[in-house]
């Protein structure tokens, strides 16, 4: 019989709701329960694509005999942490606090009052390589309930209140002045973690860093040195390179569990795919190499063609499993090569990508680059562009086969933040490379989440399932959209989105502000009464929601000319600094948003016939402090009216170059304006 997660909407939810085990969602049922009957609550947090949390379901959650333990001893709460990141960062905190670690599964024993005494990760089922197994942890913490519950709610509480000391990171400290020495000593910072071999921060397993190689980029733009771009260029290389890129369909995996790339966990989450197809983009932009610009475009098309939802939002996760087996779906065999290409066309193929009769991965191959293929096409003397051609072709074959296996499981809801940054990606893809398709993807994913992601009242709403949607929406669900519809503007030049980001950073201004303290707290002043209210200023494997408030704040601020904007995005970035000398690694969007703040940043503003197509070939180049605006009539009562007040649109076309309230003469006429493009 289903249990109470039958009712759910999270995909992860619902793979759990055959289990023995008497799961609720959190809610006041539970809770009430647990208080009701005094029992401990077991709180088990994870999401559909995490590998330890299928292995931890099939071994314990499944087994009749740990099930029937958990039922008697313990009301039992499953959790999405991607439908419910505030209870997961208290938690998790607390974890880290008693284990010195953390991860997923999170496995938390609560007190009826929310209160963690007891938690860990994974378990096995019984006690084996060296941990004590789940059912003995379920008969010790009871047995401390039982027995001992005073020193476990003595512990509780002495946890709760080390809990409440870290819910303001970096909200308190030293003040540092905001300029660039900053930026040069987290750019400095990051050369000594980086890897000269294959590229990338620190060793296995090797995560992508998309905004550490961001700012490592504005410090090149700024210091002119070509050390910097290296960093960059290596990295990107070697991903790309490496079998944690998808080289049939495009779209990265989450991580390397090797130091050069090659093997993956075969997860696919669409925030790492929005965030490395901006990154690079912008390697495109400063150096005009094509494979970047390929990179760019099949990890787009691999999220329009496998992770959006008609309606228009981009679904979360594909799982690194299928047919219980990571990475099957991705790997192959020299036969399966040969089966499908011919000896001929699978002799090139497989001799170019790897693929062996020995295997890289556990007897099958994963596709990847170990040289270049203009390198493969000299030692096999033939044309690059007609190698290219070939095995094209071939990448096409085989991922149309491909297709016909099991596909790994797919986690089809709808999260506002993570549409925010693929929106970001989307907008500034298709003003960069001229792909129309792209703007039209951004346009219809943005407007279909102010249109069916709200409340009555305007307000957000996170999670969106098969037309429902639910859940009050968090600080980076408000932030990464308003960052990504002043993209979205600045791909369009229709006014209406700019509107509607000022829209949502009002509603972040009065409902997370954080009272006396800089930054805004990451739930709303009304949201469900949690054991704490979390403020958090790093970044972790997305951008943190005061980092992109700080980044949306200067950009709304120097296009609408709102001074309470620019003075509160100072505010967290003064709060922030000391976080940013401490800890660069864990804070490269908020250094990006510092890059932004310390300048120079132009506005570009553009006026008159054509000015849309004049602004858009602006954005072709690496102008990453820039800002851009168009208006090609007058368009009175329009939200950037004050950007656009005197400027005439009805005379030739004209460019504006504007900071710090103050404009350079005007360029006027499509010829002098293209020539001060390639200028800047």
């Amino acid at each position: 019989m289903p249990n109470k997660l039958s009712g759910e909407t999270s995909p992860y939810l619902l793979q759990h709701q055959n289990n023995p085990v008497d799961w609720y969602p959190w809610g006041p049922e539970a809770l009430a329960r647990a208080r009701d009957e005094e029992k401990p609550i077991f709180l088990s947090i994870g999401y559909s694509s995490c590998h330890w949390c299928h292995v931890m379901e099939h071994e314990s959650f499944e087994d009749p005999r740990i099930a029937r333990l958990m039922n008697e001893k313990f009301v039992c709460i499953k959790v999405d942490r991607e439908e419910r990141p505030d209870l997961d960062q208290i938690y998790m905190n607390a974890v880290q606090l008693m284990t010195g670690h953390g991860g997923w599964p999170m496995s938390v024993f609560l007190t009826p009052d929310l209160k963690p005494f007891y938690g860990g990760t994974y378990w096995p089922p019984t006690a084996s390589r060296g941990m004590p197994g789940f059912d003995q942890v379920l008969m010790a913490v009871d047995d401390a309930w039982s027995n001992r519950r005073d020193q476990a709610l003595a512990g509780a509480e002495q946890l709760t209140g080390e809990l409440e000391q870290i819910t303001r990171k970096g909200a308190e400290g030293v003040r540092v002045p905001l300029n660039a020495d900053i930026l040069s000593a987290a750019a400095h910072s990051l050369e000594r973690m980086f890897d000269p071999i294959y590229g990338g921060f620190g060793e296995a397993p090797k995560f992508p860093h998309p905004f550490e190689l961001q700012l490592v980029l504005r410090w090149w733009k700024r210091s002119g040195l070509d050390r910097w771009w290296d960093i960059v260029r290596l990295s990107l290389d070697k991903m790309y390179q490496g079998g944690m890129y998808d080289h049939l369909g495009g779209g990265f995996a989450r991580y390397s569990v090797d130091a050069r790339w090659l093997v993956p966990h075969f997860e696919k989450m669409l925030y790492d795919n929005a965030l490395l197809a901006v990154v690079y983009l912008e390697a495109y932009q400063v150096s005009g190499e094509e494979r970047y610009r390929t990179v760019v475009t099949e990890t787009l098309d691999y999220l329009l063609r496998d992770m959006c939802d008609p309606a228009g939002g981009f679904y979360s996760a594909e799982d690194a499993d299928s047919e219980g087996v990571e990475g099957k779906f991705y790997v192959w065999t020299a036969s399966e090569v040969r089966e499908v290409l011919g000896d001929a066309a699978a002799e090139t193929f497989s001799r170019v990508y790897d693929i062996t009769e020995r295997g890289n991965f556990e007897g099958h191959s994963i596709a990847n680059l170990p040289k270049t293929i203009e390198q493969q096409a000299k030692l096999l003397s033939r044309d690059v562009e007609e190698l290219r051609t070939e095995l094209a072709a071939s990448r096409e074959k085989l991922l149309a086969v491909r297709a016909k296996r099991v596909r790994p499981g797919l986690d089809d809801k709808v999260l506002v933040s993570w549409n925010g940054l693929a929106i970001d990606a989307f907008a500034r893809a298709g003003a960069c490379l001229g792909e129309e398709r792209y703007i039209a993807a951004a346009k219809k994913a943005a407007d279909f989440i102010l249109a069916n992601m709200r409340d009555t009242g305007g307000r957000l709403l996170h999670t969106w399932r098969g037309g429902t949607a639910k859940l009050a929406a968090y600080l980076d669900d408000y932030t990464a959209l308003a960052n990504a519809l002043v993209s979205l503007y600045e791909a369009t030049f229709e006014e209406r989105y700019i509107a509607a980001s000022t829209e949502l950073m009002g509603i972040v201004l009065a409902r997370f502000s954080g009272g006396d303290d800089a930054g805004f707290y990451f739930t709303a002043d009304d949201h469900e009464q949690l054991l704490t209210r979390n403020k958090d200023l790093t970044d972790n494997a997305t951008p943190g929601g005061n980092s992109l408030a700080a980044l949306a704040l200067i950009r709304l601020g120097k296009l609408t000319g709102r001074s309470e904007y620019l003075d509160t995005a100072h505010a967290i970035l003064a709060a922030a600094a000391p976080l940013m000398q401490q800890i660069p690694m864990a804070t490269g969007e908020m250094l990006i948003g510092l890059d932004l703040w310390v300048g120079p940043t132009p506005e570009l503003v553009f006026v008159g016939a054509g000015a849309n197509e004049l602004a858009t070939s602006a954005k072709r180049k690496f102008l990453p402090r820039a800002l851009v605006a168009a208006r090609e009539e007058a368009t009175p009562g329009a939200v950037l009216d004050d950007l656009f007040a005197g400027r005439d649109t009805a005379g030739d076309v004209a460019l504006y170059v504007c900071e710090n309230h103050t404009c350079q003469a005007p360029v006027v006429g499509r010829a002098a304006i293209e020539k001060a493009i390639e200028k800047l």
